[in-house]
C-alpha cells in the first residue's frame, strides 16, 4: 500500500502563546495534505477526478506530542482507510523520522458544486484511492479511528 508523503512548511504564526504549533493550526496542516494528495495525485493528464469540489463530513484528530515551531517542514504522511460510494475516509500521522505528533483522519465527501448536493466517487477516482487503501489488518491503519 502506498503513503502519500506532504512536507508542510511550519509559519511563524503557527505558534501559540505556549510556544508550541497550536491546535487549531493542525487541520490546516491536514487539509493541505488532503487537497495535494487528491488533486495534484489525481490519476491521468488532464482528469477532472477530484476537481468538482468535495466537502468535509468529519474530522477526527488524536494529538500526541507538542510540536514547536521549527524550520524544517514537518512530514504529513497520507493514506485512505475505507471507500464507500459516496465518501472516503482518509487519514494522517504529522510527524518526524522518530516522532508523531498527531494521528487524525477526515470522511471526505465529494460534492457537485453546480447541483448544490453529494456526489458518488467516480470509478477512475476509486481506482486511484484504493492504491493508497490499507489492506486489512495493517496496523498503521488500524491505529487510526474513523
Amino acid at each position: 500500500m502506498a503513503r502519500h508523503l506532504y512536507s508542510c512548511p511550519m509559519r511563524w504564526s503557527d505558534m501559540d502563546a505556549f510556544g508550541h504549533v497550536n491546535n487549531a493550526v493542525f487541520v490546516r496542516y491536514l487539509e493541505e495534505a488532503r487537497i495535494d494528495f487528491m488533486w495534484r495525485l489525481a490519476p491521468g493528464e488532464g482528469s477532472a477526478s477530484f476537481t468538482g469540489g468535495s466537502v468535509v463530513a468529519r474530522h477526527e484528530i488524536n494529538y500526541l506530542r507538542p510540536l514547536v515551531h521549527r524550520h524544517a517542514p514537518v512530514t504529513v504522511e497520507t493514506w485512505v482507510t475505507k471507500i464507500t460510494a459516496a465518501s472516503m475516509t482518509v487519514a494522517y500521522e504529522v510527524k518526524d523520522d522518530d516522532e508523531v505528533y498527531v494521528r487524525a483522519s477526515t470522511v471526505v465527501v465529494p460534492y457537485d458544486l453546480e447541483a448544490g448536493r453529494p456526489r458518488r466517487i467516480t470509478a477512475e477516482e476509486k481506482a486511484f484511492l484504493e492504491a493508497y487503501q490499507d489492506q486489512p489488518g495493517e496496523a498503521p491503519g488500524e491505529a487510526v479511528a474513523a
